[in-house]
């Protein structure tokens, strides 16, 4: 009776050890059978990505140049102007009141210079006839260039006037899309206040900023060409919004910092989106997708791999059907299921991809197909379920 419930309790322990492993199919399948594949070069697309930040290709601080009271506001938070469109309107009356000033002094101005015309031109006939001293007929010269002189003064008085009473309306000074407001309809503003009006972002195309380390950028940049050769052999990225979709347009790297982050080793890099749609923003965030194309490499499962103080290795088998312990160089770039290994194998290499962790160097196994594998697998869970003990566990 107790080794019937001996066997009994081996039995469901084997029974609970298989249901454990679920759907995994990197169980041991039987003494010496393990399933394994061999290794061939390929390419592989990859993709990897950086943070990044998203400004307009000039976000333009709009500042009064003249002080007032805000009288109105001729767009919204938000708006998309033209360049020269009226943004705000300060009140104006005491600057129309210096246009007029200036205007009255400006026909002064000219009214003395026709006097002094005048008699400059009567002192020169006088003064040719010998009529009146060469002092006398100086100083009419000199009066006369005095009011041509305040003329002048007058007239510049005036275009500052009218330039003035023009900085009442505040125009956008580029096309773009309007920022904020902090200041309303009644607040008193002028050119030192602390903050601008608003702010207006040219977003026709719109530059994303990301940073990628300094050894990134030497494996792109050290080919023996220039920079601006290398920045147009680059490929295309891609940007991720902040809501996890893929922005449908394309952009382009076009520039790079000529100064490395002494602190985090990164260097900055910009590319170039378009952005007709509008649905790009100043100041937004989101993360640049950057592909890369390996060649040369090998695809393995993830499940082939061990790890042993930050090294990865796998177990590949001899002609003798030995394993032998191997180290391999993986890309950090992986999908989460595979790794590309870019060292270590080579061409027609068989390496072990279950039951790994069950192996030792020069054991001698029975290399099966995945294929088979799960063939097995799937037997011995049918003959687990149909209650064949004899061959669930064969």
């Amino acid at each position: 009776m107790k080794v019937l419930n001996y066997r009994f309790a081996l039995l469901a322990g084997a029974i609970v050890a298989l249901s454990s492993c679920g759907g995994n199919s990197g169980m041991k399948l039987g003494d010496d059978e393990f399933a394994t594949m061999t290794v061939s070069s390929t390419a592989s697309e990859q993709t990897t990505s950086y943070p990044a930040t998203i400004k307009g290709k000039q976000d333009i601080e709009v500042r009064p140049q003249v002080s007032g009271n805000i009288v109105k506001l001729y767009v919204d938070e938000g708006a998309t102007v033209r360049k020269g469109q009226a943004l705000f309107g300060i009140d104006p009356t005491q600057y129309a009141a210096a246009v007029h000033q200036a205007k009255a002094a400006v026909e002064m101005a000219k009214s003395g210079l026709n006097t002094a015309t005048l008699t400059e031109q009567q002192k020169r006939t006088l003064h040719d006839k010998h009529i009146i001293s060469d002092y006398e007929y100086t100083a009419a010269v000199n009066q006369l260039e005095s009011a041509k002189a305040q003329l002048a003064q007058a007239e510049a008085s005036y275009t500052a006037a009218a330039q003035n009473l023009g900085f009442c309306t505040v125009t956008s000074p580029s096309n773009g899309v309007v920022g904020t407001f902090p200041y309303r309809v009644g607040a008193l503003v002028g050119p030192s206040i602390a903050y601008p009006l608003t702010t207006v972002s040219e977003i026709g195309d719109m530059y994303v900023y990301f940073s990628m380390t300094e050894k990134e950028l030497l494996k792109m940049t050290k080919q023996g060409t220039s920079l601006k050769e290398e920045l147009a052999k680059l490929p295309e990225v891609e940007l991720r919004l902040i809501d996890g979709t893929l922005y449908d347009e394309k952009g382009k790297i076009d520039a790079v910092s000529g100064v490395i982050d002494q602190n985090t080793g990164s260097v900055s890099m910009r590319a170039v989106f378009p952005n007709s749609k509008n649905v790009l923003r100043s100041g937004g965030t989101g993360n640049v997708v950057f592909p890369y194309k390996m060649d040369g490499v090998m695809i393995i499962p993830q499940s082939a791999t061990q790890e042993i103080q930050d090294l990865k290795f796998v177990w590949v088998v001899g002609n003798d059907n030995k394993v032998v312990s191997t180290q391999v160089t993986v890309s950090p770039l992986d999908d989460g299921q595979n790794y590309i290994v870019t060292d270590g194998l080579k061409d027609g290499d068989k390496i072990v991809i279950e039951g790994v962790q069950l192996l030792s160097n020069g054991q001698e196994i029975k290399p099966i197909t995945k294929e088979q594998a799960r063939a097995k697998y799937e037997q011995h869970l049918k003959d687990q379920s149909e209650g064949n003990i004899q061959t669930a566990f064969k």
